[in-house]
């Protein structure tokens, strides 16, 4: 099977904390998907083991197919990337350009080769222009951008974002939206952590929710921002504009400033 399969997933710390509970997803290849939820609602573990940083203490999952049990952490990041939600928890080379150039060298890649792996990630994530400096010598938004070019460098199939929007102004918002186009239209698989839910809303139809350390909703944007249910279940509100029109009593489910104008014009 193509794409990410878990399958009754637990995990609990060396303390005995569990922090996922029974989990079951399917993610499938070339789709992209948003992860949302409170603080603490088990969401960076459950993706974190996706790639193997982190191990289930229970249950399985398979990548195309493949038993992470049988790959180690570096094997299956050549299928699996993760975005760190800190940049300083991915960054250590002296140059942009040798940051992104590292996995590709690592697995011993021809340096033209590398040259334009490189040289691609950075136009899609804008920092060109950055490549000769040091990645700490950058504003917190740009290194998201280099972490972001790193695992784009990497060839990974699935791309984990672990909330990507944190610390961007709007120019960064837009372009974190072009990069996710992009990586759909190579056919990659995105999956995003956020708790920005314009931007969920802005580039994302299909939403998982979690909440104590379970999947509570996995459906529509539509479904899930209407589903007063859930939304109390995992202490999350809706966007602006669907409180606007639900404090209105319009009767569509709208979730958008152009379902909203569209209702308007209709009444």
């Amino acid at each position: 099977m193509n794409g990410i399969k878990i399958d009754n997933v637990v995990f609990n710390y060396p303390n005995g904390f569990c922090a996922i509970d029974d989990v079951s997803l399917e993610i499938t290849k070339g789709e992209k998907i948003a992860i949302i939820g409170q603080n603490g609602a088990g969401k960076t573990t459950f993706v974190k083991m996706m790639n193997n940083l982190l191990r289930p203490t229970e249950g399985t999952i398979t990548v195309d197919g493949i038993d992470l049990k049988e790959l180690t952490t570096a094997q299956i990041s050549k299928k699996v990337g993760y975005v760190f939600q800190n940049p300083g928890d991915q960054l250590f080379n002296r140059t942009v350009y040798d940051e992104i150039a590292y996995n590709p060298r690592y697995n011993k890649l021809e340096e033209s080769k590398v040259k334009e792996l490189v040289e691609d990630a950075a136009e899609l994530c804008g920092i060109t222009q950055y490549l000769k400096s040091n990645p700490y010598d950058l504003p917190f938004g740009l290194r998201k951008f280099v972490t972001i070019a790193c695992v784009i460098a990497m060839g990974s199939e699935y791309i984990i974002l672990d909330e990507p929007t944190a610390g961007q102004d709007l120019d960064g918002l837009v372009l974190q939206s072009k990069i996710i186009d992009e990586l759909i239209k190579r056919n990659k698989t995105v999956i995003i952590i956020t708790h920005d839910m314009e931007f969920v809303i802005d580039n994302f139809d299909r939403i998982v929710v979690m909440a104590n350390k379970k999947i509570v909703a996995d459906s529509t944007k539509k479904e899930i921002f209407w589903d007063f249910e859930i939304l109390d279940k995992a202490s999350l509100k809706q966007p602006y504009i669907s409180k606007l029109a639900h404090d209105l009593k319009m009767k569509n489910y709208i979730i958008d400033i152009e379902g909203f104008i569209a209702e308007v014009k209709n009444k």
